[in-house]
């Protein structure tokens, strides 16, 4: 036999890692497990199995956490969290300590995980280990950092987390490292399905000192998710999991003035243009998509080939994934482990069955008996089928073709998730010409599932909102320093029983699309000053006016695309022109309000130098690149949010301003409801944008009660975020009618802050991070 055939011939044997260890420590814990309350276990009560989906064998017994363990352990980091806070240098010490305990038991955290959860120990031992580490080392750094670098910012407080089961240890450390860093403690649950990393992690933070309280671990099903959810004394939730519960902790914590990220399902386009290295492609594609057994929210399962290719492409694949070995994931050689749960198993098996009748089923390798899936590719089926939106949450790829780059970005787009996509191609300049197209908070070009502490990752759409990892994941640990005080509602001026009317008739109407529209509804309402004066009518705006605004501001995404300088120009312009108008508005200010001269005259000038502001930050707001541990560079890209619906407070020019003028600099279309008490000021300030070369729909300016216009705004679909510093307390309906589409909402609760810069502008912006290897 030649050298060459002996080659080809070879196959693995079997290479077995050794649970030795992981179960002695089960064993030395009694194989039943309490909580991690207060920095100590507590002794079991109530219990449920924790099994190994490959064998189906129990490897420990469970704590089911109750209200009294959720109480204690919300109040146990209440009592903690202060004295934490007080020392970011300390706490870097803390989280430094984790970081080397991690890698010291980095062999029994990587078996423990397979155990528990199913997944090759090769990836538990190469990539979450590993990755775990270096999240606690980045923000150990971050810690150390805090005082000089954030100093305007503060812990939000304690923390709920909850997790989810396909990376049990990996979403353990993206939740806690940054929570703890910032100054805050934490409550954290763990999946039902895998809590035992959990459990050691919680003696490794015995061994690091970390202080009591700072760190607590219920388990348990859930019913204790929903306990941490709505405890009156969390002040932040932090969720990975699935889009639907997403919708339900958004719902549950509306109006709560609990802060929320959400990170949730997806269906990522993996797109693969002709002139690919088809081989590199298909390798990057068994990464994206076979990965955890495809249980991961950014796993590449909706394939995009170009049509020229894809004959070629799809047989190349089948081929690849017949050499895939599934079976035990202790085995160092096995590509495909087990799935977490026979639960979860069906589900995959039901949906195949489902949609798989639309399209062509390979399935070129069996899987062994129990809880395993065959790695699957169902090709030949059209954009909309089930398949192609569905997330399937298996080792199941879908496939379909494109033929032009646009009909790519198109079919891309084509889903209601926007967590992550591949593009794979030779050419640069296409693949750098696609990524800014695609809506998704992470893009890799030539490559996938790539990440690292330094690099925010989280998506828009159904996919969530809120980024974690690298500056921009810190926003959602922290606040801004100084307490908020309660809004004091200003009131209109009463119809007085003299109506001293001044000239003519002036009726204020909407402005919709760069034009003067009357209200569909037809109504209006007189507006007062305060000596009985009739200043005029403005318009009463109803839910057809807030659909017309959100056409027009859709129809006006051309903005988006115009370059930073050329928006900061429009920006000074209309400041310029405000300016020559400086006293007709004062005077205005002071009709409507009763104010002094000197107050009007005021808020003039804030608002023209909040326009001037925001102009001059249109082409300051740098991206970044990020210090990634690979030969590449991970791109941190400023993108507008979309079209931002936003109530303004009382100030009749200055709270219209304050929330346009950040949201229209980053290149989004804005629909500003006016202060209800004064609204004259912002029908006035139409006038100013009809001069200022501000394109049709941009701005949008309604009036009327926000109460009856803000469930409509924030249940819109073509609205991707809404603003509300209102002074009428709406902040709840907005939050609970946004799950539709989970959009982001920013919302004062009925509390007054005033917010920096910063602010304004991390909340009128996406960040996107596109990764890009470079080498032969």
């Amino acid at each position: 036999m030649s050298v060459k055939e002996i080659f080809e011939t070879m196959d693995y044997g079997d290479a077995p890692e050794s649970a030795a260890e992981a179960l002695r420590w089960l064993v030395d814990g009694g194989d039943r497990f309490g909580l991690f309350i207060g920095g100590k276990m507590t002794e079991p009560g109530a219990v449920f199995e924790a099994k190994n989906p490959a064998t189906g064998e129990v490897l420990a017994h469970l704590t089911q956490a109750t209200k009294a363990d959720v109480d204690a352990a919300v109040t146990a980091a209440r009592k903690a969290q202060s004295k934490w806070a007080k020392d970011g240098k300390a706490r870097a010490k803390v989280l430094y300590a984790l970081a080397r305990l991690v890698q010291k038991h980095a062999r029994l955290f990587a078996v423990l995980e397979t155990l528990d959860n199913g997944k090759p120990i090769r990836e538990s031992r190469d990539i979450d280990v590993a990755l775990v580490a270096r999240h606690f080392y980045y923000h150990a750094g971050m810690a150390q950092l805090m005082e000089a670098e954030l100093p305007g910012r503060e812990a939000l407080g304690v923390c709920g987390q909850i997790i989810p089961w396909n990376f049990p240890l990996l979403m353990l450390a993206w939740k806690v490292a940054p929570a703890i860093a910032m100054g805050n403690t934490v409550v954290l649950k763990p999946a039902e399905y895998t809590s035992l990393t959990a459990l050691l992690f919680a003696q490794i933070c015995q061994e690091a000192g970390v202080p009591k309280g700072v760190v607590n671990i219920v388990t348990g099903d859930g019913a204790v998710g929903e306990m941490i959810v709505t405890h009156p004394g969390v002040d932040k939730i932090a969720f990975t999991g699935s889009t639907a519960v997403g919708r339900r902790i958004r719902e549950a914590t509306a109006g709560s003035g609990k802060s929320l990220t959400l990170e949730l399902g997806g269906k990522s386009p993996y797109i693969v243009f002709e002139d690919a290295d088809i081989d590199s492609a298909i390798e990057g594609l068994v990464d994206a998509i076979f990965f955890n057994q495809g249980q991961v929210c950014c796993a590449g399962s909706r394939l995009l080939v170009q049509e020229g290719i894809a004959d070629d492409f799809h047989k190349r694949l089948v081929a690849r994934m017949a050499k895939l070995r599934i079976g035990n994931p202790l085995d160092k050689c096995i590509d495909v482990g087990a799935i977490v749960d026979p639960v979860q198993l069906e589900r995959i098996e039901t949906l195949v069955a489902k949609g798989s009748g639309e399209g062509t089923v390979h399935q070129p390798v069996s899987a062994p008996e129990g809880c395993f899936y065959p790695p699957t590719l169902v090709s030949g089926l059209e954009p909309a089928s089930l398949l192609m939106q569905e997330e399937i949450f298996g080792p199941v790829l879908v496939s379909t073709t494109f033929r032009t780059p646009a009909e790519a970005v198109e079919v891309a787009n084509n889903t209601r998730y926007g967590l992550a996509a591949s593009v794979w191609t030779e050419n640069v300049n296409l693949a750098l010409d696609i990524a800014p197209k695609l809506v998704a908070g992470v893009v890799w070009v030539n490559g996938a599932n790539m990440f690292d502490a330094a690099a925010g990752f989280g998506g828009v759409r159904e996919s969530g909102f809120g980024r974690e990892g690298g500056w921009e994941g810190l926003m959602a640990y922290t606040k801004p320093k100084g307490k908020a005080t309660p809004v004091k509602p200003a009131k209109a001026h009463v119809k007085p029983d003299d109506i001293e009317v001044l000239g003519l008739d002036r009726t204020a109407k909407l402005y919709i699309g760069g034009k003067q529209a009357r209200p569909d509804g037809g109504y209006s309402q007189a507006i007062y000053s305060p000596k009985g004066k009739l200043l005029g009518h403005s318009s009463i705006a109803s839910r057809k006016d807030i659909r017309n605004a959100v056409e027009a501001a859709q129809n006006a995404k051309g903005w988006a695309k115009a370059t930073a300088h050329n928006r900061a120009q429009v920006l000074y312009f209309i400041g310029e022109n405000l300016s020559a108008r400086a006293d007709e508005f004062a005077s205005r200010i002071r009709d409507l309000t009763g104010t002094t001269e000197a107050k009007a005259q005021a808020e003039v000038t804030e608002a023209i130098d909040t326009l001037f502001t925001y102009a001059a930050w249109c082409d300051k707001l740098d991206g970044a690149v990020k210090p990634v541990p690979m030969r590449g560079v991970a791109l941190a890209m400023n993108e507008p949010v979309g079209v931002i619906g936003a109530f303004c407070d009382d100030r009749p020019l200055a709270g219209l301003i304050e929330v346009v003028a950040p949201a229209i600099a980053m290149g989004n279309r804005v629909i500003a409801v006016a202060s209800e008490a004064y609204p004259l000021a912002a029908t006035d300030f139409y006038q100013v944008l009809d001069t200022s070369d501000v394109p049709a729909g941009v701005v949008n300016i309604l009036t009327g009660p926000h109460t009856e216009l803000a469930k409509t705004m924030a249940g819109h679909m073509d609205v991707e975020a809404v603003w509300s510093f209102s002074s009428t307390d709406i902040s709840g309906v907005i939050e609970k009618e946004s799950t539709g589409n989970l959009k982001r909402t920013w919302v004062n609760n009925g509390m007054s802050r005033s917010y920096p810069a910063r602010d304004w502008l991390a909340q009128a912006t996406e960040v996107k991070t596109i990764w890009v290897p470079y080498g032969e």
